[in-house]
Parts: structure tokens; C-alpha cells; sequence
């Protein structure tokens, strides 16, 4: 017989019964669970949650008739943004696991996505089997397309492949029919490689942090809401400010290259992304100091090091374009030389004073949080 308690534990990490049945998780228990399949079945019988659910209850069955302790429960996630899913997972089974007491777990999935969760769920219980089900169907062509409508039906892979292609066809239709057939092909290329990066380096979540940040500020009342706003004109500024200096230096005969036009891009926009970033810091710690005083700490750095990375950049910038003899630059050898050199110092000073303001905060909130137990002690 296997010691301590077993938790049979089905993984829904895009959380259908939520987005689809409307059954909140978790769910514990064979009752529960067995009406979390059954809802989500009459919602959406094709779904192979449903046969995972059913699967972990099966072995609940089996394990409970050996006369083995065992539990069984449903969990999920978040529907449309993995990230927040999968941190909802983990928080989700905290509880799960202090509620049955499981000292061992059993994790059944429908297929490999719910497995990226394998690593969440063993740092919270060791994870001593995996079952995953497959749905046996008849591999024919009429399948295949119909599993193929399936997915560009669900707004998940719909909004990842239908959108950027539907995009790059309106713009080729557009260049074509203004009298641009050669720019179309260019425009299609340059969208859909645009997307792959912007896909690839994880820009889309990065973007959803900020509006997730953007948004909480805004529902919660909180200072950092008006610095957000101010930082968003000011990053304009300074872009449109950074464009209008690579026009003023720009090469006809393309001599100066893409790095030069980066750095007078840096050059003409630095000063108005390194306010940006300063305010939207100091915006960020009021919030903190004024609701989660303990984080203090990790937030105090922010201006010094956007100051230190905004000065390290426009000395850099600065040294570039003279020594590269771009025409018309205002400055002289010697003047970059000296630019480097204060900038790069006032760069490290500025990161160095930031570990150490953050050094003596941290000394601080320790300090008082020591005080404090002995208060209460």
C-alpha cells in the first residue's frame, strides 16, 4: 500500500470548464470533478478535457478500491494568457495540496501543453506518475480538416496566424493597387518577419505586462497611473524627437550605415526616454511605499539605473557619430572625448549610489520588520 495520501490531479492549464462550462476551479473531490466533466461536456463535447477528467477520476476509482488514501481534483488556468495561468495554477494547487494534505501526486493530461505545468506542480508536490490521454480517432482527411477548422475557430490560434496573414494581404492589396507591386511583396515580408520577432522575443508579453500594469493602476487608484501616462507622451516625444535626428544627419548615399542612424536616433531621444523612465520609477515607488512598503527595497534602484543606462547611452552615441565624421554634427573630437568620459562617469556613479540606496533600504525595512516580531513577541 502506498504511503500517505495520493492526489489524482487533472491540469485544465487553458481552463476550459472555466472559459467554456463557467465551472470555477479547483475542484476537489469526486463529486465535484464528476460535475466539472459532465458541465463541460454538454458545453463542448468535442473537448479532450472532458476525457482527461473523466481519466483521473477512473484512476481515482481504481486506487481507492486497492484501499490506497487517495484524493482527486481539477485545476486550471487562464484561458487566454498562459503566463497569468500558469501562476494561477501554482497558487491554485497551494491550496489544493493543504486542503487534501497529498504528500504524492498523480498528474493526468490531454496532451503535451498541460505538461509545461509538470515543473510548477513538482515544486509544490513530487509528482510520482503521468498519465496522458489520447483520444483515438479515425486518421482520415475529412479529420484532419475538420481538426484544422477546430483550431482557427478558437480565438487563441486564430488571433496567431489569422490576423497577421489577413494583414499582410490588406497591405499587398493596397501597395498593388496604388501602383506599387514591387513595395507589396517588400511590405508582406517586412509585416510577417516583423511579427515573427515581435513573437519570438516576447514582445506581445511584455505589452501585456504593461497594460495588466496599466490597468491595475488605473482600477486601484494608484499615483502610477498619471506617471504611465506621462511616460507613454514623453516615449512619443522622444521617438518622434530620435526619427526627426536621423532626417537631419541622413546620408543620401546610405554611407553612414545602420548603426550610426541607431545612435543619432539615441542621440536626438535619449534625454526624453531617460524623464520617461525616471517618472514612471518614482511613480512606481510612491505606489509601493504607499500600499506593499515591504517591496520598497526592489523598487528604490529603478531611476538610478535608468539614469546610469541613459547617460552610458548618449555618451556612447555622442563618441560614435563624431568619431565616424558624420557631416554637419556639432560636435568636435574633443568635445566627444569629454562627453564619454563624464557621461560614462556619472552613469556608474548613478548605478553605484542606486545599490547602495537600495542596500541601506533593505537595512531599514529589516530593522523595523525585527521590531516589529519583538512587539509581538
Amino acid at each position: 500500500m502506498a504511503q500517505g495520501r495520493t492526489l489524482v490531479l487533472s491540469v485544465d492549464r487553458d481552463d476550459d470548464i472555466g472559459y467554456k462550462a463557467q465551472v470555477e476551479s479547483p475542484c476537489v473531490g469526486r463529486a465535484a470533478c464528476l460535475k466539472a466533466a459532465n458541465t463541460l461536456a454538454l458545453a463542448d463535447p468535442e473537448d479532450s478535457d472532458v476525457n482527461a477528467i473523466f481519466q483521473a477520476i477512473k484512476i481515482f476509482d481504481e486506487l481507492t478500491a486497492k484501499g490506497e488514501d487517495t484524493q482527486v481534483a481539477v485545476i486550471a488556468g487562464n484561458h487566454m494568457h498562459m503566463i497569468e495561468g500558469d501562476r494561477k495554477i501554482a497558487a491554485t494547487l497551494d491550496r489544493v495540496v493543504k486542503e487534501t494534505q497529498a504528500t504524492q501526486c498523480i498528474l493526468v493530461s490531454d496532451g503535451a501543453e498541460d505538461e509545461y505545468v509538470i515543473p510548477i506542480i513538482q515544486s509544490k508536490i513530487p509528482v510520482s506518475s503521468i498519465r496522458r490521454v489520447i483520444v483515438n480517432q479515425m486518421p482520415n482527411l475529412e479529420g484532419t480538416y475538420y481538426i484544422l477548422r477546430k483550431l482557427l475557430d478558437d480565438p487563441k490560434v486564430s488571433r496567431v496566424v489569422l490576423v497577421p496573414l489577413g494583414l499582410a494581404m490588406l497591405l499587398y492589396a493596397t501597395a498593388y493597387l496604388l501602383g506599387y507591386p514591387g513595395t507589396a511583396t517588400i511590405i508582406v515580408v517586412g509585416v510577417i518577419g516583423s511579427y515573427l520577432l515581435y513573437k519570438g522575443f516576447g514582445a506581445d508579453e511584455i505589452f501585456h505586462s504593461i497594460l495588466t500594469a496599466f490597468r491595475m493602476s488605473l482600477t486601484r487608484g494608484r499615483f502610477s497611473f498619471i506617471t504611465y501616462i506621462t511616460m507613454i507622451l514623453l516615449v512619443i516625444i522622444g521617438f518622434v524627437m530620435g526619427f526627426v535626428n536621423v532626417l537631419k544627419f541622413y546620408s543620401i548615399d546610405g554611407s553612414m550605415g545602420v548603426l550610426l542612424y541607431l545612435m543619432t536616433f539615441i542621440y536626438g531621444s535619449i534625454e526624453w526616454l531617460i524623464v520617461a523612465g525616471i517618472i514612471v520609477s518614482v511613480g512606481v515607488i510612491i505606489d509601493v511605499y504607499i500600499n506593499e512598503r515591504e517591496q520598497l527595497g526592489k523598487v528604490m534602484i529603478f531611476p538610478f539605473f535608468v539614469t546610469a543606462l541613459g547617460f552610458i547611452l548618449y555618451g556612447a552615441s555622442v563618441y560614435l557619430i563624431t568619431v565616424s565624421g558624420v557631416p554637419d554634427f556639432p560636435l568636435t573630437m574633443a568635445d566627444a572625448g569629454n562627453y564619454i568620459f563624464y557621461s560614462m562617469a556619472i552613469g556608474l556613479s548613478s548605478a553605484v549610489i542606486g545599490v547602495l540606496v537600495q542596500y541601506f533600504v533593505n537595512k531599514k525595512l529589516a530593522e523595523q520588520r525585527r521590531q516589529e516580531i519583538i512587539e509581538v513577541l
